[in-house]
């Protein structure tokens, strides 16, 4: 059994990892905005723009750690013959839907 994803622990690259820190500072930025937002009664239209947003920017994290899994864990335990990782990956993606 891979060692990669088995036991919870995923070394990822510095770009990776650089690349996924950006974008979740930007969602963390874009939701700080939405409750000031909230807080000071701004109009329901720019709060929604401003949501969608967000959720664009943590889509896309989440779409970089999916292809970073599928790149490495996935296709590291597929070679060692661990056809199990394909009903767990069926399993996360259906949390995306």
């Amino acid at each position: 059994m891979s060692d990669c994803c088995h036991t919870k622990h995923t070394p990822r690259s510095d770009e990776l990892k650089r690349s996924v820190e950006r974008r979740l500072n930007r969602a963390i930025g874009q939701l700080g905005g939405v409750k000031t937002m909230v807080e000071e009664d701004r109009y329901c239209g720019d709060v929604l723009t401003q949501l969608a947003a967000a959720e664009s920017a943590i889509r896309s994290v989440r779409r970089l750690v999916l292809q970073d899994h599928l790149e490495t864990c996935v296709v590291e335990r597929v070679q060692q013959g661990d056809t199990e990782v394909v009903d767990e990956l069926m399993t996360l993606l259906k949390q995306f839907s």
